[in-house]
């Protein structure tokens, strides 16, 4: 507690408070108003508050799902230019975590999960393992389809079989044909293979942590865990250890250690099979993918999910009222999506006259999630960290962020220049290109052919400009809400929601005019960079 002269804060008086002159609280502003106004972010400024506490101490770690915590709550975008396993793998490096989108076939998705899951482990418990009798060719093609090339050779060719040997990338990235004819991608294993009498191991049940200090002194690139029968029951990477060191945040599973990551899912029959996939492919979490979340088709969706899948987490939405919400609370749901029509590419709201503004959808619906212990994920109409910093402040655990990353380079697709600026391509699921795609069923749950054949867009294709790398992007987002969340006078977000819904924290409604004063204003030009 800070005082002064060994005297606590002065408060002020209650006729100052309830005048307004220290803002207003959001049940004011988002209950009790007479306006009938539903909110942006825009439309809100928050007041400031004490700081008592260093920015090092502000803690932004939150819950994905009741299961899922997260060091970071960014969460990007089950969309067809923004999430793909490469931006998966960063989101869940920098402590946040990425959802796959589901306009890919189901193989194609699985494969993109599995990536996710192969990239970082603890102990690996399911490598990928050769006989000696493979070839190089066999080798190569798992360095092309899964991006690593040391691989266990067990008498089988499969987990469980006794280790035979070792062959990495050293052993067949400089090979020449051999003077019998053969070509090299026929040169079989047992030839190159580091033989299991030069390797270091590790006994089975030896600790994560005695097994890394194996691996360093030994300085090799794997280290087999086997057991007493000299049988492979796990592998630990080099490269592992490096990505513990560099990425202290990450987000991972607690037990494999392997990154976590999401899938989107539609409601039709056939997701069905798609979430089995995914599920065997070791997906961490399922959000059903669906602009309005409020119908019998999620709802039997949900049941189904985690009547099969108890321990697999389902994110339901996406949804802008209590009611919506509590329907699917009721049929199970870990988590729930927010947002409807507000995203930079949606035209949900122009095409189909619903939906709500964000600021008011997410507080309502967290206020009433908040009773069932169901996390909030913000969907869209994030444009800054201020605007991160207010969803949180309304009760947010998460934002789901499109635009903001789809100029990354992890994000699928190609840079291309338009008058000099670096650009890449973006668009709404609800796009007509996007649907084309099979984005439709996120939109349309019409399966008589006259009507399926009709598209009605709600979403467009456009550019959005190149932000650099994730690597540097997700650290100036975290350091911008924690600068935001210490001017409000919150230590961490669950801080935050406490003086929310005891009425500490407080807002304004800015006007049109404020708006444009809050920004920059008044220049002939100026360079905004981001960092």
């Amino acid at each position: 507690m800070t005082t002064i002269n060994g005297e606590p804060l002065w408060e002020l008086d209650e006729e100052t408070l309830a005048s307004g002159a220290e803002g207003f609280t959001a049940s004011q502003i988002f209950v009790r108003h007479p306006g009938c106004v539903a909110y942006t972010y825009d439309d809100l400024i928050l007041m400031p508050g004490h700081i008592h506490f260093p920015l090092s101490e502000v803690e932004i770690s939150t819950n994905l799902t009741r299961n899922i915590k997260l060091n970071a709550p960014f969460v990007s975008s089950p969309m067809d230019t923004v999430t793909e396993s490469n931006m998966a793998i960063h989101m869940a490096l920098l402590g946040g975590i990425g959802i796959i989108h589901s306009n890919l076939s189901i193989a194609e998705q699985a494969s993109q999960v599995r990536k996710v899951k192969k990239y970082k482990n603890g102990f690996i418990t399911d490598p990928l393992c050769l006989s000696p009798n493979h070839t190089v060719q066999d080798v190569i093609q798992i360095k092309e389809e899964f991006g690593y090339s040391g691989i266990p050779i067990t008498d089988t060719g499969k987990m469980g079989g006794r280790l035979m040997g070792i062959i990495s990338n050293r052993d067949v990235g400089f090979l020449t044909a051999p003077t019998d004819g053969r070509a090299v991608a026929g040169i079989l294993v047992k030839e190159l293979m580091t033989p299991r009498e030069k390797l270091s191991v590790a006994k089975e049940g030896v600790s994560l942590a005695e097994a890394n200090e194996i691996l360093k002194a030994s300085k090799k690139g794997k280290l087999p865990v086997i057991n007493d029968r000299d049988e492979l029951v796990a592998l630990i990477a080099r490269t592992d250890l490096q990505k513990n060191r560099d990425f202290p945040l990450s987000s991972y599973h607690k037990t494999n250690k392997q990154l976590l990551v999401g899938a989107a899912i539609g409601t039709r029959p056939s997701d069905k099979t798609r979430a089995e996939a995914l599920v065997e492919a070791g997906v961490d979490v399922l959000v059903i993918d669906s602009s309005q979340g409020d119908s019998v088709y999620q709802l039997e969706m949900i049941q189904f999910l985690k009547r099969n899948w108890p321990n697999v987490d389902v994110i339901g939405g996406n949804v802008v009222t209590p009611t919506q919400a509590l329907h699917l609370i009721q049929a199970g749901v870990d988590g729930l999506r927010v947002g409807m029509g507000i995203g930079s590419i949606c035209t949900t709201q122009e095409v189909c006259a619903v939906g709500r503004a964000q600021a008011s959808a997410v507080f309502h619906v967290s206020k009433c999630a908040r009773k069932y212990g169901i996390p909030v994920i913000a969907d869209g109409g994030i444009k800054s960290t201020g605007h991160v910093t207010k969803a949180l402040c309304v009760g947010a655990s998460c934002v789901m962020m499109g635009s903001m990353l789809a100029g990354t380079d992890e994000a699928p697709g190609e840079y291309f220049y338009n008058d000099g600026v670096r650009l890449k391509r973006y668009r709404g699921m609800g796009s007509l290109e996007a649907m084309e795609q099979g984005s439709e069923k996120r939109y349309v749950w019409e399966s008589s052919a006259p009507q399926k054949a009709i598209k009605v867009a709600q979403g467009v294709s456009g550019a959005v400009q190149d932000k650099g790398t994730l690597r540097r992007y997700i650290p100036y987002l975290t350091q911008g809400v924690r600068h935001g969340m210490q001017d409000a006078g919150c230590v961490s977000v669950e801080d935050a929601w406490q003086k929310l819904y005891n009425d500490k924290l407080r807002f304004e409604i800015r006007s049109p005019a404020a708006q444009k004063e809050g920004g920059v204003h008044g220049l002939h030009s100026y360079e905004k960079r981001l960092y």
